[in-house]
């Protein structure tokens, strides 16, 4: 067929000047067929006529009424299903071949006569109005944290407008994530919108939570922001479009990001959510021009930031345990029978008990799980070690793989014993050091030494003999020193007004050239019969002292040293430098100008 680009080729191959023929050639096309475009002057797609007969005879034409009377009643149906529902009426009527022509037919029946489809009405964002959130899953990553599987979730916030985003890394669709991840997006913000768009959030209300208490929290958590609560309709997530969107573009480049980077595997959560935050920077590079525009009609944050925890009062029970969110955790058995606050973060557990707290756990995933910490409840375990075999939360008790291996090895070689000689093991362990039980442990192993509780605890004084540090002597303290400072003083209380009389007729602030040796801590007479002040520090300052050179760390007590329990006669406050006289040869008196 002639296309539209050949023919207007041909007319301005026709301008250049070319014959007729020669244009025709260029463009591809027979002469005759070049006559005839030049005569209608019109273009292939205004002259072609749509034909309205058809070609082959329709497979489905005695059959499309009961077919169009099962596409009005059920509109959902598909083209493959009725096409089965054919093939099984009309057995060996329809070949398989022909299912594309059943489709084509309906699709073209479902436009003409076929019910209205759902129209979607493109919305005009303002600016700073209205801001979107949600949680989405990230598992598809296959993020690694030291080589451990690392399932977790998103929760991603963005501006309708500028589409600015942010998020943070959570486990669970809950209030306290809802919470902490919308305050840490405002706060990274610097502002506030007027209108919060979530999804209905049935998610974050676990079947058998109480709704009406999380819808209490969630309001409280827009009026402390001074935000109006907006959610969309049940399973219509298009409603919430805008973060919808971003989800699939943020996962698709984070997964892109992880690519170029050449590992899924992170040391850290840190370092794993570094590596996120780094890629949220990168992605608002580009819209800081419209997130200008929102900055300017955004609102102040609140002066405080809410508590993202569920406070829940719980008591001990006698197992040492409390049970919180559907799982259980274990608490120093101390607590057992009191009263404790549990304080639900997004991440973890923090159990308060007399306005201290006592606890901090990590918060485990889903309901009906337990973590039971050994410590715990070793002491009573090492009392009763009969309730080690039937306990409940016996595999909580194995701390490490080296911990099960030396249970099981204690098995096969003391079956008799084995319980208590583990339990003291694992006693060891959380009196001295689990690592170095673990250490001692692997040396057994590779030895084939016993497994014993003595055993260890020789292998961990061996191990604490070798790496202890250079012990410290301190000499014990002679209070003879002490005695004779006390009679140095009194001494020199005694000679004190003899002092004070003999330089009474010196003008104030200088110090007789011949008394040098009256001057506690002074050395002999300088060239002018100056005391010469053995301690004082070089470099006295701008007071006019003598001196090499300056110390910057010049202290009132360093400038003169005097040794303990000694007095420099007549010593007064220190003067500024401004009060201070000239010092050398020349000075009256050959003294020190200024005070003593």
């Amino acid at each position: 067929m002639v296309t539209d680009l050949q023919i207007r080729r041909l007319r301005r191959l026709d301008q250049l000047g070319l014959s007729k023929s020669q244009a025709a050639a260029k463009a591809g096309i027979d002469d005759k067929t070049a006559r005839k475009y030049r005569r209608l002057g019109r273009l292939p797609s205004e002259v072609r006529m749509a034909h309205s007969c058809r070609t082959r005879a329709n497979p489905f034409a005695e059959v499309w009424p009961r077919v169009e009377e099962q596409l009005t009643l059920n509109p959902g149906l598909e083209a493959k299903t009725v096409f089965d529902w054919l093939q099984r009426e009309y057995p060996g009527r329809f070949a398989d071949g022909q299912l594309r022509t059943l489709q084509r037919h309906i699709k073209q029946w479902r436009a003409l006569h076929g019910p209205a489809k759902e129209v979607f009405f493109s919305q005009v964002h303002q600016p700073g109005h209205l801001c979107a959130s949600d949680f989405t899953h990230a598992s598809s990553l296959q993020v690694t944290i030291d080589g451990q599987p690392f399932p977790h979730l998103i929760y991603h916030f963005v501006l309708t407008y500028s589409n600015w985003e942010t998020g943070s890394v959570c486990f669970a669709e809950s209030f306290e994530g809802l919470s902490d991840g919308l305050q840490n997006a405002l706060t990274e913000l610097g502002g506030v919108p007027w209108v919060h768009r979530t999804d209905a959030l049935t998610a974050a209300v676990p079947p058998g939570s109480d709704r009406p208490t999380f819808q209490r929290r969630y309001q409280a958590l827009l009026e402390h922001y001074g935000l109006q609560g907006q959610s969309i309709n049940p399973t219509q997530s298009h409603e919430n479009g805008d973060v919808e969107q971003s989800h699939w573009q943020f996962k698709r480049a984070l997964d892109q990001a992880l690519m170029l980077r050449g590992s899924r595997d992170f040391t850290s959560r840190p370092a794993y959510e570094a590596f996120v935050r780094q890629l949220f920077v990168q992605r608002n590079r580009g819209r800081q021009a419209r997130l200008v525009e929102e900055l300017a009609l955004l609102r102040p944050l609140p002066s405080q930031r809410l508590d993202a925890c569920k406070r829940l009062k719980v008591r001990v029970d006698s197992g040492s345990t409390i049970h919180v969110g559907g799982n259980t955790y274990s608490v120093a058995g101390r607590l057992i029978g009191e009263w404790v606050e549990a304080r639900l973060f997004a991440d973890h557990i923090e159990v308060w008990y007399a306005q201290r707290q006592v606890e901090r756990l990590p918060r485990l995933r889903g309901r009906g799980k337990h973590r039971i910490a050994y410590r715990h409840v070793i002491d009573w375990l090492v009392r009763k070690p009969g309730a080690f075999a039937g306990y409940r939360y016996r595999e909580e008790l194995f701390p490490s793989s080296r911990f099960r291996l030396a249970y099981d090895r204690l098995v096969e070689q003391h079956p008799e014993r084995a319980v208590k000689e583990y339990l003291g093991i694992l006693y060891l362990a959380a009196r001295q050091s689990e690592a170095g039980v673990e250490a001692v442990l692997e040396q057994l192993l590779r030895a084939g030494g016993p497994w014993t509780a003595a055993a260890v605890e020789q292998g961990l004084r061996a191990s604490d003999s070798a790496l202890s540090v250079t012990e410290v002597v301190v000499a014990p303290v002679d209070l003879a020193q002490y005695d004779a400072l006390l009679e140095g003083k009194e001494a020199d209380d005694g000679g004190r007004a003899q002092r004070d009389e003999d330089v009474a007729g010196v003008p104030e602030g200088a110090a007789p050239a011949d008394l040098p040796g009256q001057l506690r801590g002074t050395g002999p007479a300088g060239a002018a019969g100056g005391a010469e002040l053995r301690t004082l520090p070089a470099g006295v300052g701008p007071a006019g002292g003598t001196g090499a050179s300056q110390r910057p760390d010049r202290t009132a007590a360093a400038a003169v040293a005097v040794a303990a329990g000694e007095e420099l006669a007549g010593a007064g406050p220190e003067a500024p430098a401004a009060e201070g006289g000239a010092t050398g040869p020349t000075a009256p008196g050959g003294g020190l100008r200024g005070p003593t």
